[in-house]
């Protein structure tokens, strides 16, 4: 199987104690491509060669192995990481939301988990031969299942409601958004839509989006030394004073003082002196299409 267009191209990093990825990624070489990646890193890959998800595989994650994962993530933003793990945590789960890995799956993977990852990999497949054909762009399907402690509540029924939009935004935030077309994903009418995003988020979809538009332009003012107008451009933003408008209202900073003050550690400074300020400041007018 080399890069075939009708399999989904895998590419594993083995981070375990005891070398056990190969025996996990037996499992998916049925429907993938699936190999490994010798010395943790992308150098064995050719320019140009397609991938569509690095696997990286833990049994008892440390710090090195961590490292790791945001080192490839850095290395290559465009490409989705799943993170397989036998130990698992409530701090390590929030630890990867944060790292935006696309999948966190806990270890022995079951049957039912398996068809699941395998859907979700070919909706993303499907996705990317679209987009590359230039065909209108088709929402993959990821829904990972939640415990069944919390799966019947109200609170994720109404997620639920929101799933496609939701997912569609995290795929497509650098894009102008219409209400009308995320409230068609979700069958509903943009009013219903608009009342129920805000209920389960606190914002409306027009700040979820600039939160997520911020979040990618603080990753590469920390991670590269692009100009900042082009970050601005890059991360959805077509006016370039809007952009600083609204990094220095919501990141407490301006996009070059965030860079020069080492990224994290310039917002953490700057929340601060947010707190520290009025109780309520003034609101910043909303355009995602600036």
């Amino acid at each position: 199987m080399s890069n075939s267009p009708s399999l989904p191209v895998l590419r594993w990093i083995d981070l375990t104690h005891d070398r056990s990825t190969a025996t996990l990624m037996s499992q998916f070489t049925a429907f993938s491509d699936s190999r490994l990646l010798q010395a943790h890193s992308l150098a064995d890959s050719k320019p140009g060669q397609r991938i569509d998800m690095i696997c990286m595989h833990f049994d008892r994650p440390d710090a090195p192995g961590l490292n790791q994962l945001q080192q490839v993530k850095h290395a290559a933003p465009s490409i989705p990481i799943s993170m397989f793990t036998v130990q698992h945590s409530e701090e390590l789960a929030v630890w990867a939301m944060r790292s935006r890995v696309w999948e966190y799956i806990t270890l022995p993977l079951s049957a039912a988990e398996l068809q699941r990852f395998r859907q979700a990999l070919h909706g993303l497949l499907e996705l990317r031969q679209n987009s590359e054909r230039g065909a209108r762009r088709m929402l993959s399907e990821h829904y990972p299942d939640l415990p069944p402690s919390i799966r019947l509540t109200a609170d994720h029924q109404k997620h639920q409601l929101l799933a496609r939009a939701t997912q569609y935004i995290d795929l497509h935030f650098r894009e102008n958004l219409d209400q009308k077309e995320l409230a068609r994903l979700c069958e509903m009418t943009p009013s219903r839509f608009s009342r129920l995003f805000r209920d389960v988020h606190g914002i409306c979809y027009l700040e979820y989006t600039l939160g997520k538009r911020l979040e990618f332009a603080k990753d590469r003012l920390e991670n590269s030394q692009m100009p900042i107008t082009t970050i601005g451009y890059e991360a959805g933003f077509r006016d370039p004073s809007y952009f600083a408008r609204a990094f220095k209202q919501f990141v407490g900073c301006t996009p070059s003082e965030y860079r020069l003050a080492g990224g994290a550690s310039a917002a953490t400074h700057a929340t601060q002196a947010l707190q520290d300020a009025a109780a309520t400041p003034a609101r910043l007018e909303l355009d995602i299409g600036a």
